[in-house]
Protein backbone atom coordinates (compact mmCIF):
# COMPACT_ATOMS: atom_id res chain seq x y z
CA UNK A 1 0.00 0.00 0.00
CA UNK A 2 1.31 3.52 -0.10
CA UNK A 3 0.60 6.71 2.18
CA UNK A 4 1.12 10.25 1.65
CA UNK A 5 1.27 12.03 4.99
CA UNK A 6 0.93 15.89 4.73
CA UNK A 7 2.12 18.53 7.38
CA UNK A 8 2.28 22.40 7.42
CA UNK A 9 -1.17 23.89 7.25
CA UNK A 10 -2.40 25.94 10.08
CA UNK A 11 -3.64 29.51 10.56
CA UNK A 12 -1.93 32.15 8.98
CA UNK A 13 -2.54 36.16 8.58
CA UNK A 14 -2.86 37.33 5.18
CA UNK A 15 0.15 38.29 3.62
CA UNK A 16 1.78 35.52 5.85
CA UNK A 17 3.80 31.93 4.53
CA UNK A 18 3.34 28.77 5.00
CA UNK A 19 5.27 25.84 3.88
CA UNK A 20 3.77 22.38 3.49
CA UNK A 21 5.17 18.50 2.96
CA UNK A 22 3.78 15.83 1.31
CA UNK A 23 6.18 12.31 1.65
CA UNK A 24 4.79 9.42 0.46
CA UNK A 25 5.90 5.77 1.78
CA UNK A 26 4.60 2.06 1.24
CA UNK A 27 5.05 -0.08 -1.79
CA UNK A 28 6.71 2.68 -4.52
CA UNK A 29 9.29 2.35 -7.12
CA UNK A 30 8.86 5.29 -8.91
CA UNK A 31 6.62 8.12 -8.56
CA UNK A 32 6.34 10.14 -11.56
CA UNK A 33 3.94 13.33 -11.11
CA UNK A 34 3.33 14.87 -7.25
CA UNK A 35 0.90 17.67 -6.79
CA UNK A 36 -0.97 20.06 -4.04
CA UNK A 37 -4.61 20.70 -4.53
CA UNK A 38 -7.46 22.40 -2.28
CA UNK A 39 -10.99 22.32 -1.88
CA UNK A 40 -12.69 25.03 -0.48
CA UNK A 41 -15.69 24.53 1.06
CA UNK A 42 -19.16 24.19 -1.69
CA UNK A 43 -16.44 24.04 -4.27
CA UNK A 44 -14.68 21.23 -6.15
CA UNK A 45 -10.92 20.28 -5.56
CA UNK A 46 -8.52 22.28 -7.98
CA UNK A 47 -5.11 22.10 -9.10
CA UNK A 48 -2.79 24.19 -6.99
CA UNK A 49 0.67 23.21 -8.90
CA UNK A 50 2.06 20.01 -10.01
CA UNK A 51 5.91 18.54 -10.57
CA UNK A 52 7.28 16.11 -12.84
CA UNK A 53 10.34 13.73 -11.90
CA UNK A 54 12.46 15.94 -13.78
CA UNK A 55 11.58 19.09 -12.45
CA UNK A 56 8.51 20.58 -14.75
CA UNK A 57 6.37 22.61 -12.88
CA UNK A 58 3.20 23.90 -13.86
CA UNK A 59 0.83 26.36 -11.51
CA UNK A 60 -2.92 27.83 -11.19
CA UNK A 61 -3.19 31.37 -12.03
CA UNK A 62 -4.42 32.33 -8.49
CA UNK A 63 -1.19 31.27 -7.48
CA UNK A 64 1.92 32.08 -10.05
CA UNK A 65 4.54 33.99 -8.50
CA UNK A 66 3.25 33.34 -4.97
CA UNK A 67 3.30 29.38 -4.28
CA UNK A 68 6.71 27.72 -5.33
CA UNK A 69 6.23 23.90 -5.52
CA UNK A 70 9.83 21.78 -5.25
CA UNK A 71 10.42 17.96 -4.67
CA UNK A 72 12.98 15.76 -3.34
CA UNK A 73 12.86 12.39 -5.15
CA UNK A 74 15.75 10.30 -2.78
CA UNK A 75 12.55 10.75 0.15
CA UNK A 76 9.48 11.03 -2.29
CA UNK A 77 8.76 14.16 -0.31
CA UNK A 78 6.67 17.05 -2.51
CA UNK A 79 6.57 20.69 -0.63
CA UNK A 80 4.33 23.60 -1.18
CA UNK A 81 6.05 26.87 -0.29
CA UNK A 82 2.96 30.03 0.30
CA UNK A 83 3.92 33.07 0.39
CA UNK A 84 2.08 36.00 0.43
CA UNK A 85 -1.16 34.24 1.34
CA UNK A 86 -4.76 35.78 0.70
CA UNK A 87 -8.20 34.78 2.73
CA UNK A 88 -9.63 33.38 -1.09
CA UNK A 89 -6.28 30.88 -0.35
CA UNK A 90 -8.35 29.40 2.62
CA UNK A 91 -9.23 25.75 1.60
CA UNK A 92 -8.06 22.04 2.32
CA UNK A 93 -4.82 21.06 0.60
CA UNK A 94 -4.21 17.73 -0.60
CA UNK A 95 -1.45 15.96 -2.00
CA UNK A 96 -1.38 14.03 -4.63
CA UNK A 97 1.22 11.42 -6.44
CA UNK A 98 1.14 9.31 -9.07
CA UNK A 99 2.99 6.33 -8.14
CA UNK A 100 4.09 3.07 -10.11
CA UNK A 101 4.37 0.38 -7.63
CA UNK A 102 7.41 -1.83 -9.65
CA UNK A 103 9.04 -1.84 -12.81
CA UNK A 104 6.89 -1.31 -15.76
CA UNK A 105 4.02 -1.56 -13.73
CA UNK A 106 1.00 1.09 -14.31
CA UNK A 107 0.89 4.18 -12.53
CA UNK A 108 -1.31 5.05 -9.76
CA UNK A 109 -3.22 8.12 -8.47
CA UNK A 110 -3.21 8.45 -4.41
CA UNK A 111 -4.14 11.58 -2.35
CA UNK A 112 -3.37 12.41 1.24
CA UNK A 113 -5.68 13.19 3.73
CA UNK A 114 -5.72 16.90 3.46
CA UNK A 115 -4.20 19.76 5.52
CA UNK A 116 -6.26 22.84 6.97
CA UNK A 117 -4.93 25.88 5.45
CA UNK A 118 -6.73 29.34 6.83
CA UNK A 119 -6.19 32.63 5.93
CA UNK A 120 -7.69 35.13 8.57
CA UNK A 121 -6.48 38.73 10.46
Amino acid sequence: QVQLVESGGGLVQPGGSLRLSCAASGSIFSINVMGWYRQAPGKQRDLVARITSDGSTNYADSVKGRFTISRDNAKNTVYLQMNSLKPEDTAVYYCNANVQKYYRGNYYSYWGQGTQVTVSS
